[in-house]
């Protein structure tokens, strides 16, 4: 990782607004799922003071950085130790399936380590005691 890519990802940032539908809050037959304000005399539409802010381009993430892990790694979706063996060596973290039992969950577990692989949501013997 480069120091200017760490900059920018662990760079201290706004949190963004949750967006939400407009009067979704009012009515329950709306879910809050987003949805662009139409009307003549919209006033989200409009961008009226007090009234919940609208998706923009400026709350994107940075490209560079985009859909990577906390830790500055690319997440890669593995569901057997075959697909484990596969991956490339450098920047990358492990997410093993849900849908992955727990005998082949703790095989790749096992399998990851070996090779020095992270995991994100390894094996842990509590959790299926």
């Amino acid at each position: 990782m480069s120091p200017e890519f760490s900059k920018k990802r662990f760079k201290p940032r706004k949190r963004t607004p949750k967006f939400r539908r407009q009067e979704s809050w009012k009515y329950d037959k709306l879910s809050e799922a987003w949805r662009r304000p139409k009307g003549l005399d919209n006033k989200m539409r409009k961008e009226t003071k007090g009234v919940p802010p609208r998706v923009k381009v400026g709350y994107g993430t940075p490209k560079a950085i985009r859909g990577l892990h906390p830790s500055g790694l690319r997440p890669v979706a593995v569901s057997s130790v075959a697909q484990l063996e596969q991956l490339p060596d450098q920047d990358v973290i492990v997410v093993i399936s849900s849908k992955v039992g727990r005998r082949t969950k703790r095989a790749i577990t096992d399998k990851a380590r070996s090779i020095g692989v992270r995991v994100a949501n390894p094996f842990r013997e509590e959790v299926f005691e």
